[in-house]
């Protein structure tokens, strides 16, 4: 009997939890860490009781994943607008930057840390694929906390979302194609069907539809958080023995994934010569992974189990990083 058998205990720290999270969604300054309890909260749920986030009955809860991810990646369309993609004729130097630091800084720490861990196969390759996924609205709210620059991290959240179905593949087959399997064309048309299809959707609804519907741009956001929250729970769920085997190595080695990705994106940036909120806006989309993205994508490969488990970690570790880091930064201003 382990820990995580204890369903008194766990009962325990679900309560806590939850009363915290209300809490801190009531306090101004503590608010944006308030979903990233609620995570956790999902996560406790799903190690201490598994059973009831794999089936229901004859269904499994897997196949929400995909649909729910989709219907986050919708809302995230509907966040955006074309400027948003045609900014980088406004700023080309901060894209470009940012661009390549997203696409190489990223992949390389995964691959360097699956090989400092020697982690097994298929949860290196799981690390790789966060690196190689894009940014996402995440950063975007912490840019606009930490008082960096917001258009930029706009655009290039737009850009990398829409170049990462190609560049995602390019990199997963170059870095983890020794580590599991990948069907290069077959990666790229599931990020096809999980990113360019709801996300094109979710642009033509903004350009055409916005405000029309109040409910839907008010329910959005938060249906996105919480479809968020049931993803990360399903796959915690369904990997947690290998996730209780190697959790500490791994929430070890994404904080580092983390972290470095901050700290080399604002050096990089510095060193082009940006101005520091751009650095910091930088330093913040190379820092903060999709990692809503890369669970879908480990699932559509069918291993979810444990190529998932990466993003499981990374996910939390890097709200709770991002937040602190953006609050640090706007009281520096």
């Amino acid at each position: 009997m382990t820990l995580f058998d204890n369903a008194t205990l766990g009962l325990t720290v679900i309560i806590f939890l939850a009363l915290l999270a209300f809490r801190l969604g009531r306090t101004q300054q503590l608010g944006n860490i308030a979903f990233t309890v609620w995570v956790m909260v999902a996560v406790v749920w799903a190690l201490f009781f598994p059973e009831t986030l794999q089936s229901w009955g004859s269904f499994s809860l897997k196949s929400l994943i995909i649909p729910l991810l989709m219907i986050i990646m919708f809302g995230m369309g509907t966040a955006m607008s074309i400027e948003d993609f045609t900014g980088i004729l406004k700023m080309p130097k901060g894209v470009l930057i940012g661009l390549a630091c997203q696409f190489t800084i990223m992949p390389l720490i995964g691959f360097s840390l699956t090989v400092a861990f020697n982690f097994p196969p298929e949860i290196a390759a799981g690390i790789v694929l966060v690196g190689s996924s894009p940014s996402g609205l995440a950063s975007n709210v912490m840019s606009y906390i930490a008082g960096a620059n917001l258009a930029l991290s706009l655009t290039l959240t737009a850009i990398a979302t829409l170049v990462a179905p190609l560049l995602t593949p390019v990199l997963m087959k170059l870095l983890a194609g020794q580590l599991v399997p990948i069907d290069f064309w077959a990666m790229v048309f599931s990020m096809f069907k999980i990113v360019i299809l709801p996300v094109g959707l979710g642009l033509l609804f903004n350009k055409y539809l916005s405000g029309k519907f109040p409910w839907l741009d008010r329910s959005m956001p938060k249906l996105s958080m919480i479809g968020i929250a049931v993803i990360i729970a399903i796959i915690t769920a369904a990997g947690r023995d290998s996730l209780l085997a190697i959790g500490p190595l791994l929430i070890v080695a994404c904080a580092l994934h983390n972290g470095l990705g901050y700290l080399l994106g604002y050096q990089t940036a510095k060193w082009s010569g940006m101005d520091k909120a751009s650095c910091r806006t930088i330093a913040l989309e190379v820092g903060m992974q999709n990692s809503g993205l890369a669970s879908g994508i480990a699932l559509e490969m069918g291993k979810v189990a444990t190529m998932g488990l990466a993003a499981v970690v990374f996910g939390p570790l890097m709200n709770i990083s991002g937040s602190s880091l953006a609050s640090y930064w706007k009281g520096k201003q």
